[in-house]
């Protein structure tokens, strides 16, 4: 009889050939052990080569299902299939509507119904049927490209989109709700993104090549467009859309959103139609046009406002409303007309309010000098970090336009001009809160005193989401211009400044 070792050895050379082999049912297994040692040794041999293959089988790597290879192949094809389609019936588009796709003279609608005329006719002579899916994704792809703005015209569509950033042909980003977010999509090549930039830009007759490779210009509904082109953009075309909405702001919106609150939202009002001059402050996309938009709309529709913008873009509900817009130099470096010269020449308009949509260099001084010769109740833009930045960023520009003035000449003007600030952030979270609503009043020695009426309270900070907590409080004191005002014959409530309410 043979001993416990070799029983055991010849368990484990039993458990190695089960490995090896491929899996069989548990009787081909026994007949196997059977044939080889005892009774006593088959129920161990039996044991050793059940464990032997949990121990194989996790050992093994499993190779990859053929019908699935098959089916990631077929999706491969047929997007290879329905990109090749798409080319060609673009060409085919080309050739049959041709100088119509580009006419201006058309009208969108009909143009419209015309290249989806086609588009059935191109696509029903194809020799291998599209499914209904497919089909539907092709004319919708194609009309984007031929009468939109190609693979961003889906998110201009999109109310949620507030802004569209495409930093080269294959990298999209959007921001919604205030986050900046990667788009599902790009553009064929750098040839399709500029050709998406051409369109855009030439349509209000503005150019961009390596000749002028900076533009500023506008989509037909005021939405904002910038785009710099290499050899300025290292990785390929930039090109960034900051979309406004058909539907512009209210003050209830702001509200609603937080923005303001009832009483600041009263006391602007009340500002606005006070004729004061009103500087609207902030960072980059911290909400000022959309600011400027709600305060433009207090303005009574019994006076006549002149609008001066790089790119129109202010929605003004009024009757009584000029629109200037800049404009850049031509290829020979001639013809430029700038924010200053419109600002010169709005005051031989016999405005009563002038709006300019942003000041960011020398037309400060024009701007100043037209709020000092009795055009009050003028609105603009500045980009600063706060209401007291704003005063500094005002004297640099001015000082910008090469008069040899004294600084304490410039902020007697500014001190003079200026009435209120109203000062916007955008905070981490994405939403956009006036901060600072203050009172320019005086100069004392060298330094212009600033008195804030409403400020920022942020002592409650943020939520778990990191939602700000904070609200606009009253600081309880009353302004100086109220006297100013009554000019105009505005009153103001003076509970509006009253520290206990909300």
């Amino acid at each position: 009889m043979s001993t416990l070792a070799d029983r055991l050895a010849a368990a484990r050379q039993d458990a190695r050939h089960m490995a090896d082999r491929p899996p069989a049912g548990s009787g081909d297994a026994s007949a196997d052990t059977a044939g080889s040692v005892d009774a006593e040794s088959q129920e161990t041999g039996a044991a050793a080569a059940t464990a032997g293959k949990r121990r194989a089988i996790p050992a093994t790597t499993p190779t990859p299902d053929a019908t699935t290879t098959s089916r990631l192949t077929l999706a491969a094809q047929q997007g290879d299939r329905i990109e090749e389609l798409k080319s060609s019936v673009h060409v085919e588009l080309l050739k049959q509507l041709g100088p119509h796709l580009y006419d201006a003279d058309m009208d969108q609608n009909e143009l419209d119904q015309r290249v989806r005329a086609v588009l059935g006719d191109v696509l029903g002579s194809q020799d291998r049927p599209l499914s209904s899916s497919d089909r539907a994704r092709v004319t919708q792809e194609i009309s984007d490209d031929i009468l939109g703005y190609g693979p961003i015209e889906p998110f201009l569509r999109d109310p949620d989109v507030s802004e569209i950033m495409v930093n080269g042909f294959n990298n999209i980003w959007l921001e919604k709700s205030g986050r900046l977010t990667a788009a599902d999509a790009h553009f064929a090549d750098e040839a399709h993104l500029r050709r998406t930039i051409d369109k855009i830009v030439s349509r209000i007759g503005r150019r961009v090549d390596e000749a002028s490779p900076m533009v500023d210009a506008r989509l037909p509904d005021g939405s904002r467009v910038n785009a710099v082109v290499p050899p300025l953009s290292i990785d390929g075309s930039a090109l960034t859309i900051r979309k406004f909405a058909t539907d512009p702001l209210t003050v209830h919106d702001l509200i609603r959103f937080g923005s303001l609150s009832p009483r600041t939202a009263d006391f602007l009002d009340a500002c606005v139609r006070g004729r004061l001059n009103v500087i609207v402050s902030g960072s980059t996309g911290a909400g000022k046009t959309t600011t400027l938009n709600v305060l433009s709309s207090f303005i009574p529709d019994d006076e006549r406002i002149v609008t001066i913008e790089d790119a129109a873009e202010l929605q003004l509900k009024q009757e009584h409303v000029v629109r200037l817009e800049s404009r850049p130099s031509n290829i020979e470096g001639k013809g430029a007309v700038t924010i200053r010269d419109l600002v010169k020449n709005s005051l031989r308009m016999r405005p009563d309010r002038i709006i300019v949509g942003e000041v960011r260099d020398s037309s400060a001084l024009d701007m100043l000098q037209a709020m000092n010769t009795g055009h009050d109740g003028s609105i603009c833009t500045l980009h600063s970090n706060g209401p007291r930045d704003t005063l500094a960023r005002m004297e640099t520009m001015v000082l910008m336009a090469g008069m040899d003035l004294p600084v304490r000449a410039i902020r007697e003007q500014v001190a003079s001009a200026v009435d209120l600030i109203v000062h916007q952030t955008r905070f981490k979270d994405g939403t956009r809160r006036i901060t600072h609503i203050t009172e320019v009043e005086r100069m004392e020695g060298d330094v212009i005193t600033l008195q804030d009426i409403f400020l920022w309270d942020n002592t409650a900070g943020f939520d778990s989401e990191g939602r700000t907590l904070g609200r606009l409080r009253s600081t309880g004191l009353r302004p100086k211009f109220l006297e100013k005002m009554q000019y105009a014959n505005v009153t103001v409530d003076p509970m509006l400044f009253a520290t206990d309410r909300s």
